[in-house]
């Protein structure tokens, strides 16, 4: 996140194990690319500071491994471009998916904000996130919408008078997990990266499936420290602290075997 992003946009609620087959599986969801993302000037994105740990060795990875990388880091460095067709139906797809019974008036419209976008033309939120940020979304909508509608209308728990921006929080999320997982280095210099790499050889989306976990994850913390929407970085500490916890568990085999997965309903 850098400061060229727009101003943060509070919404207010009206209503309530290391060793893995090496083969690099794609999964029957095709999805296509992206890049980092930001959440808005004064709340600097947690997960963009770099750290003593920086400076730390890096990890092997097998042929296989490499190959699913790359694949992962060439979604990352494409940017969302309004003008291609396919991001545009993929921005279409993504308002059918959230508001079946509402018809879009325009890629640009005041509809948009209903959805936690900043302002009338999303595309201005993806500068910092690319298309795989959009594409992150499309995933969670399709493949666990009772949890994506849930987060979407925030209609779980004792909510806040003033909440997080749902598109927004998404299109952050997406960036804290390539910082995270260090996912723009050659190969991961951390366990976490090294750990995440050996779910992607087994699961093409393992990437997106990530970031289902993590906004139901981040959820739950938001509603455990009954944050509101100054508190987003904190709680965005926090979450990022709870999931690399999670994935470093002796008997995680899987990203299903992740506790917080257990969060998502379809």
């Amino acid at each position: 996140m850098d400061d060229r992003g727009g101003s943060f946009v509070a919404v207010r609620r009206i209503s309530q194990g290391l060793d893995r087959s090496n083969t690099c599986h794609s999964s029957s969801a095709e999805f296509v690319t992206g890049s980092t993302a930001w959440l808005g000037r004064g709340l600097s994105c947690v997960c963009a500071q770099r750290r003593e740990s920086d400076a730390r060795p890096s990890f092997d990875l097998t042929p296989a491994q490499e190959e699913c990388l790359q694949r992962l880091q060439n979604r990352i460095d494409i940017p969302y471009d309004g003008s291609v067709p396919e991001h545009q139906d993929a921005l279409r797809d993504l308002w059918n998916a959230a508001f079946p019974e509402e018809e879009l008036h325009g890629l640009i419209s005041e509809q948009w904000k209903d959805m936690g976008w900043q302002g009338k033309d999303p595309s201005t939120d993806f500068r910092g996130g690319g298309f795989i940020s959009l594409e992150n979304l499309l995933f969670f909508a399709r493949n666990f919408p009772k949890s994506f509608q849930d987060l979407l209308r925030k209609q779980e728990g004792d909510r806040s008078v003033w909440e997080y921006p749902f598109a927004v929080a998404g299109v952050n999320i997406t960036f804290m997990l390539i910082q995270m997982l260090d996912l723009e280095a050659v190969k991961p210099r951390t366990l976490v990266g090294a750990t995440f790499l050996k779910f992607l050889a087994e699961n093409d989306s393992a990437f997106d499936l990530l970031y289902c976990i993590t906004f139901k994850m981040m959820d739950q913390q938001w509603l455990s420290m009954r944050a509101s929407y100054m508190d987003f970085n904190t709680v965005m500490k926090s979450t990022r602290r709870q999931l690399e916890k999670e994935l470093l568990l002796e008997d995680i085999m899987r990203l299903e075997d992740v506790p917080s997965y257990k969060l998502l309903t379809r």
